[in-house]
């Protein structure tokens, strides 16, 4: 039986008109810290619970190498890892970011030896299935993989891939083309574990800077647009009602080729990077929905009630016939725990929408 939550966020992203505009964040854990210990919650307490958050996006293990994982050294507090992508990483024990010390693919000449580990080992599926189950009682569920851009750049290093989109075009093609089969064989695969088919998945892909893509639109046009439509046809051919694109930064020069692609919706639309949701609201319409919109850079740390008031009524005023999901990129500790209450009880307040 479908749950409040996904008949809200289906009724948004398909421009029909919810309940009440939906809600999407993600917490840091040093906020979740900081939120258990002022409400005094136990480890079991669920922050997406508790804010009424209404989507999750569980993510199976799309690693290339998932059976290569070990952890081969230690220097001083420092463990020295090879990862799921091939890298080889130092990091704190049960840090959430690492540094990168070397790839697989040093050498392009190395290309025609890679071979993935298979897209359908139960491995990559067992934890997110749990998920999936677990969420689908309460939120709305996708499924999530990695893009051709963010992936490629972690099996060749984000510099030197970028360096090859530059300088050997036929060399950054044929990874991208290796990418994006096993990244749809991965979605492919979720999307039937998970049964999420009348959700949908989300392709997670980091390609811009606050003020630009990290490219030329003429290289997403000639690179990445092939795979994306590729992408894109595989997962509706297959039964996926939506395909959303998860994007940090400023893309707005390539929004017509995503578009062109077939991808449905985009988020965390960031207006620290130039990302209006208003406006991109009354520019596509309809050809677009927007999950996020809400400015955690500047409005929301200010802790200024005044100021996120005047900021999240017009976009929740834009979400009462649907097509927006209300959020930040992620609440990080720099927001306090205060000042998201005041946001959520905001939301909470002017985002009902009288039907009928």
């Amino acid at each position: 039986m479908e749950n409040e939550s996904t008949k809200r966020v289906m009724e948004s992203l398909n421009f029909q008109g919810p309940d009440r505009i939906p809600m999407f964040d993600s917490f840091w854990d040093e906020f979740t810290e900081k939120w258990r210990k002022e409400k005094s919650a136990g480890k079991e307490a669920d922050i997406c619970d508790f804010y009424g958050i209404d989507l999750v996006f569980p993510v199976p293990d799309e690693t290339f190498f998932p059976t290569a994982k070990a952890v081969i050294g230690q220097e001083g507090s420092y463990l020295i890892c090879r990862d799921g992508w091939g890298r080889t990483v130092k990091m704190r024990e049960n840090a959430s970011f690492s540094q990168t010390i070397d790839t697989v693919l040093r050498n392009r000449n190395d290309l025609d030896n890679l071979s993935f580990d298979p897209p359908d080992l139960d491995i990559r599926y067992e934890s997110f299935v749990k998920t999936v189950e677990k969420e689908k009682k309460k939120r709305c569920v996708f499924s999530c993989v990695g893009g051709p851009f963010a992936r490629s750049s972690f099996i060749r290093g984000e510099a030197d891939f970028l360096i090859d989109l530059a300088g050997d075009i036929g060399f950054a093609g044929e990874l991208v083309d290796m990418v994006t089969e096993h990244l749809i064989a991965v979605g492919l695969e979720s999307l039937r574990r998970g049964n999420l088919h009348d959700t949908g998945i989300w392709i997670s892909d980091d390609m811009g800077f606050n003020d630009a893509p990290m490219f030329s639109p003429k290289i997403f046009e000639k690179i990445f647009l092939p795979p994306y439509k590729k992408i894109v046809s595989s997962f509706k051919k297959a039964g996926a009602k939506k395909v959303i694109l998860h994007c940090d930064g400023n893309v707005n020069s390539l929004l017509d080729m995503l578009i062109e692609a077939g991808i449905d919706g985009i988020n965390p639309v960031e207006p620290k990077a130039g990302m209006d949701i208003l406006k991109l609201r009354e520019k596509y319409n309809n050809k677009l929905f927007y999950i996020g919109g809400v400015d955690n850079a500047a409005v929301l740390p200010s802790g200024d009630k005044e100021k996120i008031k005047s900021h999240i009524l017009p976009i929740i005023e834009a979400g009462k016939n649907g097509g927006i999901i209300i959020g930040t990129h992620s609440v990080s500790p720099d927001i306090s725990v205060e000042t998201y209450d005041y946001y959520y009880s905001v939301v909470q307040k002017y985002g009902h929408y009288k039907k009928g």
